[in-house]
């Protein structure tokens, strides 16, 4: 079935579309904001949090591509996406409980247990979150072409951004608000135990009332033979393929690839700059056992705000999602997307240069807008150019210029940061707002990129 013979989807079933997704970043968003101060609490430096993020790019890089390219070619009675959407849920939710929980695992090897038990068991639960996030993400990009008719990706994508935001909104505005407003501390464990329960039982919803559609014979026929095409092609053959869609292909992907060093030295150090540069907490790690409790409460109030600020930041992203879809619609993908790079790398100025509370949340909400354009249009870009019956292992290799920038972000620059020393109160620190300045460098190159964008 062509893409302009396929039905449009209603107001009320691309908001039910989204729910899965909703779940998805609601688990994703507690992981983006946690982190960084549990494993610093079992011992990792600025080098090290980096080294563990590497989860990732790594597991975007290996399994969205080989998960994309399997979701085409499978047929179950419970769909080709849905069994890849229910694996990766219920993993997650795994990983998403056991990991607050990585020193109680760890007492389980005995009281001499190596003290960086934690935090391996720790890093090895990462790395199963992002992994199963990875799994899901790629399948479920790939119902959008697989379900509906071309003209509505923008806007299904820009739904799908909605999504986003909204879970991001909640999944960090709820340990804040029910301190301030009820005085009610929400564990680190239990805000966890939320993310999970929230992972599963969205995607789960989205799982029972999304039909997939069925292929015809002739479709089949045609999945058949472009299966046993990518059998046959090496990984090399099928990236050269996607680049042999069209010359535009290359510079969508370098302006996926710019855009997320960006958006990546903001998701890893946000919550740390706003610990140690706003809230002053020395490096944990430089400082003796006995005087890390002393900062306890400064690091939960560092971590309450910074959640106040992500809310912020993807509160933007969900009410401008879908004005951004239809403004694209509109006046065209590349100049919408110009402007949002733009104002996201302005937001990254104001952070670098401007450390203070007040000024946080007005940039951190300005750049809310381009990460709303960041999740929909480069997408939406690419759409038009996909191969009917390789939308999964098309995503996934697409999927490579959103993780092999984070490789860079997770090593380059946490590296840097992490010789950038200076002191605070005559306590040892790191300047976290080195991460603004690179990110915002790179939001520019990747708006004058987009510039160069051809578009009917």
């Amino acid at each position: 079935m062509a893409s302009y013979d396929l039905k449009k989807f209603s107001t009320s079933q691309l908001l039910n579309f989204c729910l899965g997704f909703f779940g998805l970043q609601f688990a994703w968003q507690m992981r983006i904001i946690l982190s960084g101060p549990l494993t610093e609490s079992f011992g990792a430096d600025v080098l090290l949090f980096g080294l563990i993020w590497l989860a990732g790019p790594f597991t975007g890089i290996v399994v969205q591509p080989i998960i994309g390219a399997l979701s085409d070619n499978t047929e179950t009675p419970f769909g080709r996406r849905i069994p890849y959407l229910m694996g990766g849920a219920i993993l997650g939710a795994i990983g998403l409980f056991l990991l607050p929980n990585s020193e109680v695992l760890a007492s389980f090897f005995g009281a001499n247990a190596p003290k960086w038990s934690a935090l391996l068991i720790a890093a090895v639960m990462i790395w199963i979150i992002d992994a199963c996030v990875n799994a899901a993400q790629g399948p479920y990009r790939a119902l959008i072409p697989d379900n509906m008719p071309r003209e509505q990706h923008s806007l299904a994508n820009s739904y799908l951004s909605f999504a986003i935001g909204l879970g991001s909104v909640i999944a960090a505005a709820t340990a804040p608000v029910l301190k301030y407003v009820f005085n009610f501390q929400m564990s680190t464990a239990a805000q966890f135990y939320m993310a999970a329960i929230a992972f599963l039982l969205g995607m789960t919803w989205t799982c029972l009332t999304i039909k997939e559609r069925k292929l015809s014979k002739a479709e089949l026929k045609v999945e058949e033979e472009n299966a046993r095409e990518e059998i046959k092609k090496s990984f090399i053959e099928n990236v050269k393929d996607f680049f042999k869609l069209s010359p535009e292909v290359g510079k969508i992907c370098t302006i996926q690839f710019f855009s997320w060093i960006g958006v990546m030295s903001l998701m890893i150090f946000f919550t740390q700059y706003v610990v140690h540069v706003i809230y002053q907490v020395p490096d944990l790690t430089a400082i003796p056992q006995e005087f890390q409790d002393v900062y306890n409460q400064s690091v939960m109030s560092g971590q309450n705000f910074a959640s106040i600020c992500l809310a912020a930041y993807n509160l933007i992203c969900f009410v401008i999602a879908i004005p951004i879809g239809k403004f694209a619609e509109k006046y065209g993908n590349k100049k919408v997307h110009f402007v949002a790079l733009l104002l996201m790398a302005l937001a990254y100025i104001l952070l670098s240069f401007l450390p203070n509370p007040t000024s946080t949340v007005a940039a951190i909400s300005l750049a809310g807008i381009g990460w709303a354009s960041i999740l929909a249009l480069p997408f939406a870009m690419l759409s038009k150019y996909i191969k009917e019956g390789t939308e999964g292992s098309v995503m996934g290799i697409f999927n490579i210029f959103i993780a092999a920038p984070q490789i860079l972000v997770c090593t380059v620059l946490a590296w840097f940061i992490n010789i950038s020393t200076t002191t605070i109160n005559n306590m040892p620190n790191n300047h976290y707002e080195y991460a603004f300045l690179v990110g915002a460098l790179m939001l520019i190159f990747a708006a004058a990129t987009t510039l160069t964008i051809k578009e009917d």
